[in-house]
């Protein structure tokens, strides 16, 4: 490994392994050259990330741009709460498809010679609708209905307001928060099953998909290493839920039931850590819900030893 600061500041990039990254939140996260900030550039971006975001965000809002009319009528004359929350997202949605429209537009019209300044009346109007979507971005659930992700909504209109520089770096920066999470989840994995006499060689399994999903975390799918690095990934989670529990010869009610629940709070860490690494942002509220439940096992399982490791203490 190449010699670097052991403490350095916030953004500090350094050649590691002969691999430029930059450290955020106690990481050295993966980076990668910023494109030319041109309009072109930000059309791409900004396509990239309406696909990040429709699919992780619940089915059925990805309207398009040019029925925005017919889904803000809907909306505006929807008064039910659970309907209304439901139309507002299909209206973020078409908000979020027509600021691609205007911009792909202006992008072809860029390209033929035609001046587009930073004032024109269709960025103004590419920035309202962004911004709008936005707003209404907060009615919208995650894909596994626990939550909403504002990020995913808040990254188009940094990408479109903001110099490309700036929007990377603050992607680094979230990724590496998301690196803190996904190491928060395994350690507390790791307390509740490490030590548990049905599960031997859980916390090996644990740690390995945890390094797996922070590597995947910071790899951008145009990286020519995403094959290796996304089949890990998958594998290393296949592992660690099909692992079959070591249960007496003759087991109680109890332990049957226990170990069921075992089984399920492990797949749910599972896909929570699927869902923050595919995402490569952090979901608070559904991480401590499972941080609770996690809890909660220890306390209540007939085998009460929590394994106190350098991956828990570390977590804290």
């Amino acid at each position: 490994m190449d010699s670097f600061n052991p403490t350095p500041n916030a953004g500090t990039k350094q050649v590691i392994n002969g691999q430029l990254r930059v450290f955020y939140e106690g990481y050295w996260v993966k980076a990668y050259d910023t494109p030319v900030d041109t309009l072109q550039a930000k059309k791409y971006l900004i396509e990239a990330l309406a696909r990040r975001l429709f699919n992780h965000v619940e089915h059925g809002i990805n309207i398009p741009g040019k029925r925005l009319g017919e889904a803000r009528a809907a909306f505006e004359g929807e008064a039910d709460p659970e309907r209304r929350r439901i139309k507002g997202a299909m209206l973020a949605g078409a908000l979020f498809n027509r600021a691609i429209d205007i911009f792909t537009k202006l992008v072809e019209l860029q390209s033929l010679g035609v001046q587009i300044d930073p004032d024109n009346s269709l960025m103004r109007e590419c920035g309202l609708c962004l911004r709008e979507a936005l707003d209404l971005g907060r009615l919208v659930l995650h894909r596994s209905g626990e939550e909403g992700i504002d990020e995913l909504w808040g990254e188009p209109f940094k990408a479109f307001s903001v110099p490309l520089e700036s929007f990377y770096e603050s992607r680094y920066l979230k990724i590496a928060q998301t690196m803190r999470d996904i190491d928060r989840i395994a350690a507390n994995m790791v307390a509740t099953f490490g030590n548990h006499p049905f599960f031997a060689d859980i916390a090996r399994r644990i740690s390995i998909f945890a390094e797996a999903a922070k590597v995947k975390s910071e790899t951008l799918r145009t990286d020519p290493n995403i094959f290796d690095v996304w089949t890990e990934f998958v594998v290393a989670g296949d592992m660690l839920v099909s692992l079959k529990p070591d249960l007496p010869a003759h087991p109680s009610d109890r332990e049957h039931r226990e170990c069921e629940r075992a089984l399920q709070l492990l797949r749910h860490g599972r896909d929570l850590l699927v869902y923050i690494t595919r995402a490569r942002t952090c979901m608070p509220k559904s991480t401590a819900e499972y941080i609770e439940m996690c809890k909660d096992f220890q306390r209540e399982s007939s085998f009460n030893s929590p394994l106190v490791s350098s991956v828990a203490r570390s977590a804290h």
